[in-house]
């Protein structure tokens, strides 16, 4: 602001929406690229243990990634609803009131939610977070435990990662925004 500008409550809540976008923008943007890590991932433990002759015990390194990037993605998914949610609810009728409007404001923040399809195309979402983060690693640590040499300890740690997923996918399941 220039010296005389004269700061009201709008122009403040104005400015608290530009920086929650921002930073709804980049977490949008970083918890997409986990994604593809996580696919890079399977295909590099994929990789290894192919080079290996295939070593099945090589595949007992992806549940530990994928719970690492799943929880990242989901904390990051979390605080993307969370901002949109506080637009929403907090923000835009603050700003309306600042503005002495009954008119919505930042009307996308609730109108792309009433999409119709919004609903199947967030189970859709959920059913692919599901595969990335809790289907694929469930799936290395069963085809260890198939045709893996089995140890003792590699038997150990299949069972703690075999729980990790498996709190990881409730976890995502528990914050699937699903509601319209």
């Amino acid at each position: 602001m220039t010296a005389g500008t004269e700061v009201t409550v709008g122009t403040l809540l104005l400015c608290e929406y530009e920086r929650i976008k921002d930073e709804q923008r980049g977490r949008i943007a970083f918890r997409d690229g986990l994604i593809y890590a996580m696919l890079a991932s399977t295909a590099a433990v994929l990789a290894a243990s192919l080079r290996s002759g295939f070593e099945a015990g090589f595949l007992l390194l992806l549940p530990p990634v994928s719970v690492l990037l799943g929880w990242t993605y989901l904390i990051n998914d979390q605080k993307v609803s969370a901002m949109g949610q506080y637009i929403r609810v907090t923000l835009a009728p603050r700003l309306a009131a600042a503005a002495g409007t009954n008119d919505e404001v930042f009307g996308w923040e609730t109108a792309h939610r009433e999409d119709a399809r919004r609903v199947w195309r967030k189970r859709m979402q959920l059913a692919a977070d599901l595969i990335a983060f809790v289907v694929m690693p469930t799936a290395a640590i069963l085809i260890y435990l198939l045709v893996g040499a089995l140890t003792a300890q590699l038997v150990a740690v299949s069972t703690l990662e075999t729980a990790a997923t498996i709190v990881l996918g409730a976890q995502i399941v528990l914050y699937a925004d699903l509601s319209i």
